[in-house]
Formats: C-alpha cells, sequence, structure tokens
C-alpha cells in the first residue's frame, strides 16, 4: 500500500510539473507515464484518465487554500495577516500556474469540477472578507463595510486571472516567479487606497519587499 502511494504521489507532482511546463492541454496520460518512466497501464491502476488526474490536483490546492489563507485570529497582528495572505497567494499561483493560466477551459471540460471550484472559492471569499475586515478593525484600511465584499471579490478576481491575463499580453513567454510576484504587487496595491495615514509607510515598506523579491528572483 505504501509503495502504491508514493506512485500515485509521483503521478501528481510529474502532472503539475508538465502542466505548468507545456500546459494542462498539450499533455495526455502517456507523456505523464513516460516522464516517469512507467508504463500507462500503472498510471491507470491509480488514475482513471487525465480528467481524474485534475481532479486530484485540484483537491491538493483546495487544501492549501484551506490551510494557507485563514481567517485571522485575535492575537494576529492584522498587517503579519496580510503579509501572510500576499504570501500564500503567491505560493499558489507559481505552483498551480497552469490552473490559473487556463481556468475557464479546464472548468468547462469538466462540470463536477466546476462545481467543486465554486464551492471552494465561496469559502476563499469568506477568508478574504475576514481578512478585510481585522485590517479595518486594526486602523489598516478605512473602508466602508458595504464595500469589504466587492473588495474581496475585486482582490480574488484579479488573483485568479493575472497569469490568465499575462498569457493573453505574451502567449510565447513562459511564466516566471518574477511575473507572478508582480501579481501579488498588484494585489498589495487594491489596499493602498484604503490605507490609513499610520498605516501607509507600513504597507509602502511591504510594497517594497515585495518588489525586492521580485527583483531577486529576476536576477536568478
Amino acid at each position: 500500500m505504501e509503495k502504491k502511494l508514493r506512485t500515485k504521489d509521483k503521478i501528481l507532482q510529474a502532472s503539475i510539473e508538465l502542466f505548468n511546463q507545456v500546459g494542462e492541454r498539450q499533455v495526455t496520460t502517456n507523456h505523464i507515464a513516460a516522464h516517469l518512466g512507467i508504463s500507462p497501464g500503472n498510471l491507470y491502476y491509480h488514475f482513471r484518465n487525465k480528467e481524474d488526474i485534475v481532479r486530484q490536483i485540484f483537491k491538493e490546492y483546495a487544501k492549501l487554500l484551506e490551510t494557507k489563507i485563514k481567517p485571522p485570529s485575535d492575537k494576529a497582528e492584522a498587517l503579519d495577516t496580510l503579509a501572510n495572505y500576499l504570501d500564500a497567494v503567491f505560493e499558489l499561483m507559481w505552483r498551480f500556474h497552469f490552473f490559473y493560466a487556463n481556468l475557464p477551459d479546464i472548468l468547462s471540460r469538466d462540470p463536477a469540477l466546476q462545481q467543486d471550484y465554486q464551492q471552494v472559492q465561496q469559502g476563499v471569499l469568506m477568508r478574504v472578507t475576514a481578512v478585510l475586515k481585522a485590517l479595518k478593525q486594526s486602523d489598516i484600511i478605512d473602508i466602508e463595510d458595504e464595500d469589504i465584499t466587492d473588495l474581496a471579490h475585486s482582490i480574488k478576481l484579479l488573483v485568479t486571472f493575472w497569469i490568465s491575463y499575462l498569457k493573453t499580453q505574451a502567449p510565447d513567454k513562459d511564466i516566471d516567479q518574477a511575473s507572478v510576484y508582480q501579481g501579488v504587487l498588484k494585489v498589495l496595491l487594491l489596499f493602498k487606497p484604503y490605507a490609513t495615514a499610520q498605516a501607509k509607510p507600513r504597507i509602502t515598506r511591504l510594497q517594497q519587499h515585495y518588489e525586492a523579491l521580485a527583483g531577486d528572483i529576476k536576477l536568478l
């Protein structure tokens, strides 16, 4: 049983790697099996087809969303909560950028996955809203209560379609970590118009932190 679990894990990781490299549509189960040096039959022992693999990857993605994007605790420093959220955004966008790059197409081919995705995103909206409320309560941002949900939707919209936007602007350019960090910076910019006077210098420092990270990645 342990060996089977290890093989299944390797199939998932290889699939993510290949999907990110060349795009999910370009990869078949035969490509994944060849990449791992296993027979197609061995792969089919663990997964019925590629759609089954994509569903399992989404389950892993959804688990990370739950663990990485959490409503802040009472003792959490609000700006630390924002930084943790931005770090989580970067990690998920980079690790699963194939999913973000071609989301409408992937979901349109699997109604069950689309339903799961919509359910997971409702939870994400609740958690992002909780982060915004904590920032307001801590006088980091000044925003009307009735605008919080709309801002949460705008943040989700930017995160969801940033990589798709990059692909439409430069279809032949590979997605790299620096371009993902640029998306994180765009998310942070959404907070700046609402920043209180006391919080603006701290948010600027946070912005400089992520700009430095993006710059360091470009130099690698």
